[in-house]
């Protein structure tokens, strides 16, 4: 029961969180300035999920083909695209696909 009590904070929790932006923002106009700054979020999510994946928890580097190879092809389409969730699903197809192969 304390497992479901606290699935079911959590999941609140978020949803009030997520909901409160969208209640207070909705009638207001957001800056411009604040605009560029976001437009800046998912690159800088998917740069900090790469590095949490290629530096191992004693701070030693972690990467492996697989890793490379998909960080190279990210790269690519990253530069091609220039979208975020191109480059993410084409890293990810190539991680997996290194890793099933492997």
């Amino acid at each position: 029961m304390n497992t479901f009590l606290a699935i079911l904070a959590t999941g609140l929790g978020t949803y009030a969180s997520r909901s409160a932006f969208i209640l207070v923002l909705a009638d207001r106009q957001i800056p411009p300035n604040v605009m560029l700054a976001l437009q800046y979020v998912a690159p800088s999510v998917l740069g900090a999920l790469v590095m949490t994946m290629l530096i191992g928890p004693e701070g030693d580097t972690a990467i492996g083909a697989a890793e490379f190879a998909a960080l190279a092809v990210a790269g690519v389409v990253a530069w091609k695209s220039r979208n975020a969730i191109y480059t993410l699903i084409g890293g990810m197809l190539v991680f997996w696909l290194i890793g099933a192969l492997s």
